[in-house]
């Protein structure tokens, strides 16, 4: 079912939902199970599955070093029908600009059409490691609305080479990143809510935001989207503070401000696991007052791991 009308047939309720990161080749996907099954009792109509891009690995033979260019955590559109298949939920997979070209992007949608996805969700992706700024991969989309004019074109039946004549089109449902904060790369936020508005004009369905800590930040957000005439749903995501380093990280990564009383209560704990507490504590605040708000889907970015996620949620839902 398309994550629309999840929120349609909610009828005003806020719906749970989370993301989740392909473990590194070679481990075992019970791994991912055992953090699902925790959430499960939550009932999320969907999960997010997130795709990594490339990444350069460097490889020891007699005595020199090989550059050789992996995917250390493949297997993203395989864990949706695994996770389709074991909970009966509709699965999510992210696509990238970055890191695939369009046949590959295209390979990849039949894919998701055979397998009965019915979203996706259309990122331009990250810069990889070893890049300062995104480059576009050769025989790609620079743009994350090139992304969904792709998609929704097939969805139409217009391949990249050809108009196939078919009964059975895909329908994919598409959803879109917004930045409460704009993005990392954006000069302005008027600047990044136009780029937001030509991936919704494009045929994006949906937006979910980056993390934001300060809600007051997410209103403003949706109140100028809608003057900027973008109307689909925006979900908001949330992520709680787990380790004292995201003090630091999360502000320099991601660009984006942390209220001071979450900073002062961070700086007075002595563990990670104090601090772990502490970011339970609020976000659980924070999903309360989204709510309160009337947001469709509280969307959790849980990082592989569910045991502070699972206490949020039985706080809230």
């Amino acid at each position: 079912m398309k994550v629309t009308d999840h929120i349609e047939q909610s009828k005003g309720k806020t719906l749970f939902s989370f993301e989740l990161i392909p473990p590194q080749k070679g481990r075992n996907i019970q791994e991912l199970y055992n953090n699902i099954d925790p959430l499960m009792e939550f009932n999320p109509p969907f999960i997010d599955v997130t795709t990594s891009r490339e990444e350069y690995i460097y490889i020891n033979k007699k005595g020199l070093l090989d550059k050789k260019l992996t995917r250390m955590r493949p297997g993203t559109v395989g864990i949706c029908a695994a996770i389709t298949h074991k909970y009966n939920v509709d699965a999510i997979p992210h696509v990238l600009c970055g890191g695939f070209t369009k046949e590959e992007t295209e390979y990849l949608l039949v894919d998701c059409h055979y397998l009965g996805i019915d979203n996706v969700m259309a990122l331009r992706g990250d810069a990889m490691k070893e890049e300062k700024y995104f480059t576009p991969t050769n025989g790609g989309h620079c743009y994350a609305n090139e992304l969904v004019s792709q998609i929704v074109a097939m969805n139409q039946g217009k391949f990249l080479h050809e108009v196939v004549e078919t009964e059975t089109n895909s329908d994919f449902c598409i959803g879109v990143a917004g930045y409460p904060e704009k993005h990392v790369e954006a000069p302005s936020l008027n600047s990044d809510l136009r780029r937001l508005k030509e991936k919704v004009d494009a045929g994006a369905d949906y937006v979910v935001t980056q993390m934001f800590f300060d809600n007051q930040r997410y209103f403003k957000f949706v109140e100028e989207a809608r003057a900027a005439g973008i109307s689909v749903p925006i979900i908001p995501g949330i992520k709680p503070v787990s380790i004292k380093k995201h003090l630091h990280l999360l502000p320099q990564v991601f660009k984006l401000d942390m209220p001071d009383e979450l900073v002062k209560a961070i700086e007075k704990c002595k563990t990670n696991a104090e601090v772990r507490e502490v970011g339970v504590e609020f976000a659980i605040h924070q999903s309360k007052e989204l709510m309160a708000y009337g947001v469709p889907v509280l969307h959790y970015y849980s990082m592989g791991k569910s045991d502070n996620i699972k206490k949020i949620a039985a706080a809230i839902f």
